[in-house]
C-alpha cells in the first residue's frame, strides 16, 4: 500500500461474520497538515474498522507514523504482532520520513524527522503525544484525583453533615481546575443524554457553592470556575431561546452550569429590549420560556435529590432485614448505582466520625451486595470485572490468556459495547480501558 498522509481505502474481511467490506487506513497521521486528526487519534478512531453487516469493531494492526512539526514530534508505531522484518520496518520509516519532510516549508526545522521514536503499542504512542501536549503523568494523576473527589462528593450528597465535612477537608482542592472539570462533566453528561448524571452533578455544583460561600448571584466567580469561557453566555441564551419545547429539557440539562443569576439577568434584559422595541409578542414568548426554564431546573434538582433519597431508603430497608442476603437478592433493579453510592457515603461518614463498628458492618454489606451482583453475572461479565480490576495492563493480559476459552468474537463485541456505554456516561478512562481490552482480546482470535 503506498504511503500517504491521506487515508487509503482497503478491503478487509470481518473476523466475526466473514463479510468483506472496505475501510480506510492511515499510514501517516500528520497533525501539522490535518490538526483534526489529533482528536481522532486520542479518541481511538484511527485505523479502526466497523463491519457494516454485524457491527464488529476491528483494530487494524498496521504501521502508523505520527507527525507534529509544532511539537517537533515524529513517532512511529509498528505492531510487534506483524513480525515485519527489519528491512521492511526501515523502508516504512524512510517513506513516512520523506513524505513528512516534503510537506514542510523549505525553511522549517526537520531535525526531529531524522530521529523518530519507535513504539510497540498504540497506547504508549498516545502517552507520548499527551506528554508533548504538556499533559504529563503528574497532571493526569492530578486529574484522576479531581475525578475521585467529584465521585466522593456525589456519594456524600445525601448526608448533609458528611458532605460539609468532606468539603471542609478538601477546601484547597476547589480551584479553577476542579470547577472546570466539574462543569465539563455536567455538559458532557447532558450532551450524551445521561440526564440523571447531569442532574446529580449540577446539584453537587449548587451544594458546593452553598458550602463554600460562593455567591451564585454574583455570576462572575462561578463563571470563571466552571469553564464559562468554553460556552459563551450569548450562545447559551440563543440555544435556549431557539430550542423547541420538546428539546428544552435536554438543552437545559446540557447548559445547567450556566443557569445562574447572570443568565436570568441577561434573559430579562432581552425581554426588556423587546418591549422597548414594541415587539410585545416576542417579549411575551421569552417571558413564558423563562417560567418554563425555572420550573424545569427545579424539577431536575428535585429528581437528583429523589434518586439519592431512594437509595437511602433502600439501604435502610436492607439494614433492617433479618436476612441481609435475601433482602439484597430481592431488590432487583433497586440494587443500583444510587444504592451503592449511598452505601459508600455512609461508610465514609462512619469512618470520619470514628464509628468503626458501623463502618465495618456497612463494608461487609457492600461486599455482600457485590457478591449478589456477581451471582447474577455471566462468566463473561465476571471476566470483564476481573480485567477492569487488574492493577496493570500486563495483569489484564495474563488474565485474558488464562481465560482464552471465553475470548470469542461475541466477547470482543461486548467489550466494545460496554466502552460505548461508558463513553456515554462520561467515564472516559474506563471506556479507554475497555477499548484496550477489546483490542487485546481481538488479537487473540487470529
Amino acid at each position: 500500500m503506498p504511503i500517504s498522509s491521506a487515508p487509503q481505502t482497503v478491503q478487509i474481511t470481518c473476523p466475526n461474520c466473514r463479510q468483506p467490506y472496505q475501510t480506510q487506513v492511515f499510514s501517516l497521521v500528520d497533525v501539522t497538515q490535518h490538526p483534526e486528526l489529533k482528536r481522532a487519534l486520542m479518541a481511538g478512531q484511527i485505523n479502526v474498522a466497523v463491519c457494516p453487516n454485524c457491527g464488529f469493531v476491528s483494530m487494524l494492526g498496521t504501521p502508523l507514523a505520527y507527525h507534529d512539526a509544532a511539537k517537533q514530534l515524529f513517532l512511529v508505531y509498528i505492531p510487534s504482532e506483524l513480525g515485519l522484518p527489519a528491512e521492511m520496518q526501515e523502508r516504512f520509516i524512510g517513506d513516512v520520513t520523506t513524505l513528512s519532510m516534503q510537506s514542510l516549508p523549505e525553511q522549517a526545522s526537520k531535525s526531529h524527522l531524522l530521529t523518530p521514536r519507535r513504539f510497540l503499542s498504540m497506547a504508549s504512542l498516545i502517552d507520548a503525544v499527551l506528554d508533548a501536549e504538556g499533559i504529563s503523568k503528574e497532571v493526569r494523576e492530578q486529574q484522576r484525583r479531581v475525578v475521585e473527589l467529584i465521585s466522593q462528593l456525589a456519594e456524600a450528597l445525601p448526608d448533609q453533615a458528611g458532605f460539609k465535612q468532606l468539603v471542609d477537608a478538601n477546601r484547597a482542592a476547589f480551584n479553577e481546575e476542579f470547577f472546570g472539570m466539574l462543569g465539563a462533566y455536567i455538559q458532557a453528561s447532558a450532551r450524551e443524554q445521561r440526564s440523571e448524571t447531569a442532574q446529580v452533578l449540577a446539584l453537587l455544583q449548587q451544594r458546593l457553592a452553598e458550602v463554600l460561600g460562593i455567591d451564585l448571584e454574583a455570576g462572575d466567580e462561578m463563571d470563571s470556575e466552571t469553564g464559562g469561557d468554553e460556552l459563551e453566555l450569548n450562545e447559551v441564551l440563543q440555544r435556549i431561546e431557539e430550542a423547541p419545547d420538546e428539546r428544552l429539557a435536554a438543552e437545559l440539562a446540557e447548559v445547567r452550569p450556566y443557569l445562574d443569576y447572570s443568565f436570568f439577568q441577561a434573559w430579562t434584559t432581552r425581554i426588556e429590549a423587546l418591549q422597548q422595541e414594541g415587539d410585545t409578542a416576542a417579549a411575551e414568548r421569552l417571558t413564558q420560556r423563562r417560567q418554563q426554564i425555572l420550573e424545569l431546573v427545579e424539577q431536575m434538582d428535585r429528581e437528583a435529590q429523589a434518586m439519592f433519597e431512594a437509595g437511602a431508603t433502600t439501604l435502610e430497608e436492607v439494614l433492617q432485614a433479618d436476612d441481609t442476603r435475601a433482602a439484597l437478592q430481592g431488590l432487583g433493579d433497586r440494587l443500583d448505582e444510587a444504592f451503592m453510592m449511598v452505601l459508600s457515603a455512609n461508610i465514609a461518614a462512619a469512618e470520619r466520625t470514628g464509628q468503626s463498628e458501623v463502618a465495618a458492618r456497612l463494608q461487609a454489606l457492600g461486599q455482600l451486595a457485590f457478591e449478589v451482583l456477581q451471582e447474577n453475572m455471566t462468566p463473561e461479565e465476571r471476566l470483564i470485572n476481573e480485567l477492569l480490576a487488574a492493577e496493570t495492563p500486563r495483569d489484564s493480559q495474563r488474565t485474558l490468556r488464562n481465560n482464552a476459552a471465553l475470548v470469542t468474537p461475541e466477547f470482543v463485541t461486548q467489550l466494545n459495547e460496554l466502552a460505548d456505554d461508558q463513553e456515554q456516561r462520561g467515564t472516559q478512562a474506563i471506556a479507554e480501558q475497555l477499548r484496550r481490552l477489546a483490542r487485546e482480546a481481538s488479537a487473540m482470535l487470529f
